[in-house]
């Protein structure tokens, strides 16, 4: 499948590339410009998994956030999730990291929905323009949601 994706974005790309060669030359500058932006910072994060998943045995991630850990793997993730501060870029292939290290998929996620949708590093400012009532209301509802969003997608690939 990823294969098939390559493919379609280089002819995609050599489309582009025949009809309109210098906006297709601007489109690859800015690309690799955001690339260049981006790239400290999932380096730092890969970098960081690559010496968890080192130090943490499969075993000791399955304990605590395996399909076994129940509730309170679920719980210790959607914490984890709703105070860490990860673009999604990176926390994608962190998760597919876990899950293949021993991880749950209801644990995985709770913490990938609670890393989206719940605040807590940035709640200063979500304070400033929204105000503590919808802020709180926001960050709740969210970390609720994350909750189901979490047992739906265990219940799912159990199937």
């Amino acid at each position: 499948m990823t294969t098939i994706l390559y493919v379609i974005t280089g002819f995609l790309l050599l489309l582009s590339y025949v009809k309109d060669k210098k906006n297709t030359k601007t489109a690859l500058k800015k690309a690799w410009k955001a690339f260049e932006n981006i790239l400290p910072e999932f380096m730092t994060v890969l970098i960081f998994a690559g010496i968890l998943l080192g130090i943490l045995s499969p075993e000791t991630i399955s304990r605590y956030i395996g399909e076994s850990s129940g509730f309170f793997g679920t719980l210790l993730t959607a914490l984890i999730g709703a105070i860490t501060l990860i673009p999604g870029f990176i926390a994608f292939p962190m998760a597919a990291l876990l899950l293949k290290e021993g991880a749950g998929y209801m644990q995985i996620g709770a913490f990938i929905s609670t890393l989206m949708m719940v605040g807590v590093i940035t709640i200063i400012v979500e304070i400033r323009y929204f105000g503590k009532k919808v802020t709180f209301l926001r960050n709740g509802l969210a970390f609720l949601l994350s909750f189901l969003i979490a047992f739906i997608l265990g219940g799912v690939m159990k199937l």
